[in-house]
């Protein structure tokens, strides 16, 4: 049986924190007409989708560290993230479909890139959607803890209420540094 992963990541243009990326291999059962772009979704219909994704599917998050980020860019971050979500299904895939026009390299993995993916493949609407889950969790939460930056809205995006907080409370040590406008904040 040919198993078809698709791989999403989420969270490159954020000021925030970690990039993440999910990996999913749909079981048959799964109602595919029901998965698009988390872009593309209200914020209650993906968290209820991502439930019913990971019930029907096989699949696995991986995450790059703003630490990373921050010593290899964050394409490359993007890159290691996708990367270590494929690594950990359960299941080893036949091909690799990957949202996006760069291409990773796993040895002894087939792999793939397509444009627009996450609108086209339902395995990668799939990945972004629990992608986009996971990592609005975590950066909800840790807004918590830092508040007045609004995160469990704009989840670390360049949002103009963020970039109000930025300049009235600052930089946290969840920020990354080297991007604009932190790169310019003494």
């Amino acid at each position: 049986m040919k198993l078809i992963a698709g791989v999403d990541e989420v969270g490159r243009g954020s000021l925030v924190g970690p990039v993440y990326a999910a990996a999913v291999i749909l079981k048959r059962s799964i109602n595919q007409k029901l998965l698009k772009d988390s872009k593309k979704l209200t914020k209650i219909k993906r968290e209820t989708l991502s439930k019913y994704i990971k019930e029907n599917s096989i699949w696995a998050v991986g995450k790059a560290s703003l630490k990373e980020i921050e010593k290899i860019n964050i394409l490359q971050a993007s890159l290691l993230a996708m990367k270590r979500a494929i690594k950990k299904l359960k299941k080893k895939p036949t091909i690799v479909l990957i949202d996006g026009n760069q291409l990773l390299k796993i040895k002894d993995y087939k792999l793939k890139s397509i444009i627009k993916g996450d609108e086209k493949i339902p395995s990668i609407s799939a990945a972004s959607i629990i992608a986009k889950v996971t990592r609005d969790k975590m950066i909800t939460n840790l807004g918590k803890k830092f508040k007045g930056y609004n995160w469990d809205k704009n989840y670390g995006y360049g949002t103009q209420s963020h970039f109000k907080a930025i300049k009235k409370l600052g930089i946290t040590r969840h920020h990354r540094k080297n991007f604009s406008p932190m790169n310019k904040i003494k």
